[in-house]
C-alpha cells in the first residue's frame, strides 16, 4: 500500500508537508497521477491498483490508517537525522508539528509515541522551536 501510495506521488511530486498551497491542489494531482499510472497496467491489475491507492487515501481501514502513520513517520525520524532538516529551514514549532502530524495516533498509538518522544528531543535540541503559549501540545 506504501509503495502504490509512493508512486503516485513520484508522479506527481510529493507535497511538502507545510506547502498550504500545494495541499489544496494535492488530492487532485494524485488522482490523476494515479488514473494515469495504473492505466498503463492490464484492466485487472490496474483495478487492484487503483483500489489500494484509493483505501490508502480514504484511511478507512485499519490498514490504511497504519499505512498512514508510517508514511507520517517516517519523515520526522528523517528530519531528526539530518538534525532538523525542514524544520530549521522552515523555522516550524513543535506545536504546527504536532498539529500536522497528530494523525498517527489514528494508525499506531505506539507509532504515535515514538513521534513524540523524537518531536520532544527535537525542541531539547534545538531543531524545533518550543510551542508557543497559544499552542496546544
Amino acid at each position: 500500500m506504501l509503495l502504490i501510495h509512493d508512486l503516485v506521488e513520484i508522479d506527481c511530486g510529493d507535497t511538502l508537508l507545510y506547502d498550504e498551497a500545494g495541499a489544496g491542489t494535492q488530492a487532485s494531482r494524485e488522482a490523476v497521477a494515479a488514473k494515469r499510472l495504473f492505466g498503463l497496467l492490464p484492466r485487472e491489475q490496474a483495478d487492484g491498483y487503483l483500489a489500494l491507492w484509493n483505501e490508502f487515501a480514504a484511511a478507512g481501514t485499519a490498514d490504511a490508517r497504519y499505512a498512514k502513520a508510517i508514511d507520517r513517520l517516517q519523515p520526522i525520524l528523517l528530519k531528526h537525522a539530518a538534525g532538523g532538516g525542514t524544520w530549521t529551514d522552515r523555522d516550524v514549532d513543535e506545536g504546527r508539528e504536532r498539529a500536522l502530524t497528530r494523525r498517527i495516533a489514528e494508525g499506531s498509538p505506539t507509532l504515535w509515541r515514538v513521534a513524540e518522544t523524537v518531536i520532544r528531543d527535537a525542541v531539547d535540541r534545538g531543531w524545533l522551536k518550543p510551542a508557543s503559549n497559544q499552542d496546544t501540545v
